[in-house]
């Protein structure tokens, strides 16, 4: 592949990208911790826009939050940029080891987390304990 094909593919790559990212909220330093004070579910995804492992979660994410309203109502989604917060106290404080890692929260108590995972039935599993988690 040449490069002027490289640039014009770039955007059409990137789109499906941005449109997954449209529905939920990206961290900023107090909005996570503030929402698990508050002892809301929270399921934070340790991600960078570069990373094919976090594409290929948030496809999973998003098809099952399709499938399933009870996801949105129940947990909080926030998206925290590994390549602007890995050294930030949320991250540091959770021991996240790396980007494309999903760890859901209900107040500072962790229901369980995927690590570089990106099979529907893992990351179902985790939403799922969630929402149990949210509803008991």
């Amino acid at each position: 592949m040449n490069r002027r094909t490289l640039l014009a593919l770039t955007p059409a790559l990137l789109l499906p990208r941005f449109a997954l990212a449209a529905d939920r909220i990206f961290y900023e330093p107090g909005n996570a911790e503030a929402a698990m004070k508050a002892g809301k579910v929270v399921l934070l995804d340790f991600w960078t826009n570069w990373c094919t492992t976090c594409a290929a979660q948030d496809r999973v994410v998003a098809k099952l939050r399709a499938g399933n309203p009870a996801y949105d109502k129940a947990i909080t989604f926030i998206t925290v940029d590994w390549d602007k917060y890995s050294e930030a106290k949320i991250s540091t404080d959770l021991h996240i080891p790396r980007r494309s890692v999903l760890v859901a929260m209900k107040g500072k108590t962790e229901i369980g987390r995927v690590t570089v995972e990106t099979s529907e039935a893992s990351i179902k599993g985790l939403l799922d304990a969630a929402l149990a988690a949210a509803t008991a």
